[in-house]
């Protein structure tokens, strides 16, 4: 294993870092130890991530038109119309009429308060999939879905366990219950679903990390410090993020705890391998094991410092977004890196200087501490550099990149909650059932209220309003002030002081997937035309409901894009050109990783949305795999054009390439080889925003190591030539750089 640091050009440390890498080394000892109390004091005293908020009303803007217009409604009618969580009954050859009268009966009860333990549940309404009371339905008297209401100061958590102990208390085995769905339940079963994969995706993670680098070192040592390191750094990020979270009132969702858990074992690995491989040559050399961790330290370090900043700098842009689900996955990765860089830059120059050639150790005997170049490894090298083989290279390249990112074009976004669950799981199945013997959108309907002077007076006006709706596409029932044969207590359509009516639509598609928020996009846009084709001009009209809401998040999501995509840019920009001390390189090397980003998001809306067929991609995954994959992007670029830089200050850029090229690129593709598997193991969590975030993320890292670093970047600085080149100087005024490596 190289260490991607070309060590036989010119370049030596400069002052500083020798400085500190004296420093860290001779206290070492006191490091370790130092470190290691830090991580348990973290687990014993401190909240660990995702205590500081997980339900969705934390990840939605308060100001949000969605939310805004269920309070008026409530407001107005003192009633809510919505209700994201319901009990579910179902018999395929039809209820018994006892189970149809007692579901009635129920929800009177639950009204009436004669049920005392039902807790905080104040309502319940059944409705029927009985031919003439719910249109739409295609079956006839096989399926009652039960709307639940509780207080609005319960949690998500508490609304499923009240409404799990109303189905045990209430319901018999001929009620035919198949169980507990919507929003509220398909939430918390996700939460349930991530904190019960995170031990075994720690575990297989760990054991993939260990034997990338077991192999890559040939030794059993260096794996273990690298998953020491890797460990104390995610118990500071998990647990330091749940204090930030309860500090700052910014909530951590605890779906991030894998992605944070595969960041960090991936990056911090990355870190680790440079300073082994940096110690090992230094061995092999004949330095002492202090001398050899003081000068890996010395080299590495600095760059390590600037990769570490760039591509925190890139996740942290996040905390420009909007959109609140953005602002606090941001912050959380940048924290995750920037605690993974300072304990690498510490702990690791510390445990090498006391392993030593230990660090080496194989169970297969001892070996000598050599760096050897494989033979044939440089020719491909002379030959990427050569103008004449580079600019066909830099063109298939970037062609192939293009046309994997034109399915980009067609990408849908959804904030599924049931329909990204396993088939398997109660509240999917239950759904699953509820859907079949209604309309896909049953479970989440959405909310139309009308306001306006005296509209609830005006029946004829209303009942126009109902029937276009019933003809937009995309809407499969509409229940309204015209709706005939409502169950007692449900009509609750016009308010009592006649300024307020309201209709309640079921779509035919999953509601929170792409197709329903398209429907309701395009329904919003028809609304002032619609209303006004009924006769009822001088009024207002707004939607609220999970589709709706989904529908706003969406659409701040998209908003996002600009000042996300911006911020991003700059920040991974300013860094290159700092390191680089250059401009034009910096815009090519960042125009290099835009396009594998766009490849990485093309191949996956290909795979998702045509492939496998999937009503869009979630929300926030292409923008959070684009601000991650920008920021380790430009990761490689330090470590991989880097030395080649340093070197085209002493000769052409082009033997500077031919001479860095092989050992940054092996040690590149090592590196990603590591953080892909460690982002590849993401699909160990059976939710598909995971597998969407596993397969981009992967791909994406494989993708700028594989074709941009070792071929596409390359070729485009040997295309350009001196026209990006440093400047060069001479010999004996070449000041020491940080971080440089020496002859």
């Amino acid at each position: 294993m190289d260490e991607g640091i070309e060590t036989r050009g010119r370049w030596r440390p400069s002052l500083l870092p020798r400085a500190y890498a004296a420093l860290v080394v001779g206290l070492r000892w006191f490091v370790v130890a130092g470190w290691a109390a830090a991580a348990i004091a973290s687990v014993i005293y401190l909240p660990a991530v995702g205590q500081g908020g997980s339900d969705l009303e934390q990840l939605v803007s308060k100001d949000n038109p969605a939310i805004n217009s269920e309070l008026r409604s409530f407001d107005k009618f003192g009633f809510p119309l919505l209700s994201r969580v319901a009990v579910v009954q179902r018999n395929p050859q039809g209820l018994p009429e006892q189970a149809r009268t007692a579901a009635l009966e129920r929800a009177q009860a639950v009204s009436d308060g004669t049920y005392t333990d039902a807790g905080p549940i104040r309502a319940a309404v059944p409705v029927m999939n009985v031919k003439g009371l719910f249109p739409g339905s295609e079956e006839n008297g096989t399926t009652i879905v039960t709307y639940l209401f509780t207080n609005p100061d319960v949690s998500f958590a508490g609304q499923v366990k009240a409404a799990e102990r109303f189905v045990q208390a209430h319901y018999g085995p001929d009620d035919a219950v198949v169980g507990v769905t919507g929003s509220v339940p398909a939430r918390v079963e996700q939460a349930r679903i991530v904190q019960s994969s995170v031990s075994r995706l720690e575990l297989i993670t760990v054991i993939a990390v260990f034997l990338i680098v077991a192999v890559a070192f040939r030794s059993l040592i260096a794996p273990l410090v690298a998953l020491a390191v890797a460990g104390v750094a995610t118990l500071l990020t998990l647990h330091v993020g749940g204090v930030l979270a309860l500090k700052l009132g910014v909530p951590v969702p605890q779906e991030t705890q894998p992605l944070l858990v595969a960041l960090l074992l991936g990056v911090v690995t990355d870190y680790v391998v440079f300073y082994l491989a940096g110690v090992r040559r230094s061995l092999a050399a004949g330095e002492t094991r202090v001398e050899a961790a003081r000068q890996a330290t010395a080299r590495f370090t600095p760059i390590i410092l600037v990769a570490g900043l760039t591509a925190a700098a890139g996740t942290g842009a996040l905390v420009v977004a909007g959109s609140p689900a953005f602002r606090a996955f941001g912050p959380g990765m940048a924290l995750a890196i920037l605690i993974g860089v300072i304990v690498s830059v510490t702990l690791v120059p510390a445990l090498l200087a006391i392993f030593g050639a230990a660090a080496f150790w194989s169970p297969l005997g001892r070996r000598p501490l050599v760096d050897t170049e494989p033979a044939g490894s440089t020719w491909w090298a002379r030959l990427l550099t050569r103008k004449w083989f580079a600019a066909p290279v830099l063109v298939l390249c970037t062609a192939g990149l293009v046309i994997a990112a034109l399915p980009l074009q067609h990408i849908r976004l959804g904030v599924s909650f049931v329909d990204a669950l396993p088939a398997d799981r109660p509240a999917r199945a239950a759904a699953t059932a509820a859907e079949t013997g209604f309309a896909d959108g049953i479970l989440s309907p959405t909310e139309l209220l009308v306001e306006g002077g005296g509209i609830a007076g005006r029946p004829d006006e209303l009942n126009r309003v109902q029937q276009a709706l019933a003809k937009e596409p995309g809407v499969a029932a509409v229940l309204g002030p015209s709706s005939a044969q409502l169950p007692k207590g449900f009509d609750v359509f016009r308010a009592g002081d006649g300024s307020a009516a309201r209709y309640l639509l079921i779509l035919d598609t999953e509601p929170l997937g792409a197709r329903a928020v398209q429907t309701l996009d395009r329904l919003n846009r028809d609304l002032p035309g619609l209303l006004a084709a009924a006769g009822l001009e001088n009024t207002q009209a707004s939607l609220g409901g999970d589709t709706a809401v989904a529908r706003v998040v969406v659409e701040q999501t998209k908003s996002d894009l600009g000042r996300i995509a911006i911020a991003a840019l700059l920040a991974n920009l300013l860094f290159l050109m700092l390191f680089l001390r250059a401009l034009f390189a910096p815009i090519g090397l960042l125009a290099c990783s835009v396009l594998a980003i766009g490849a990485t998001l093309g191949l996956t809306t290909w795979l998702f949305q045509d492939v496998w067929h999937a009503d869009g991609l979630t929300f926030y995954v292409p923008f959070a795999a684009a601000v991650l994959l920008v920021a380790l992007g430009s990761d490689y670029n330090i470590f991989g054009i880097g030395p080649a830089w340093r070197e085209a200050r002493t000769r052409p850029l082009r033997e500077a390439l031919a001479l860095t090229l092989p050992h940054s690129a092996r040690a590149i593709r090592t590196a990603a080889i590591t953080l892909a598997v460690s982002f590849g193991l993401l699909l160990l969590v059976p939710l598909r925003p995971f597998r969407e975030l596993a397969f981009a993320l992967a791909t994406g890292v494989l993708i700028d190591a594989f074709i941009v670093r070792s071929l596409l970047a390359p070729a485009l600085l040997s295309v350009l030539g001196s026209t990006v080149a440093p400047e060069p100087v001479a010999e004996e005024s070449i000041p020491e750089q940080m971080g440089s490596p020496t002859r």
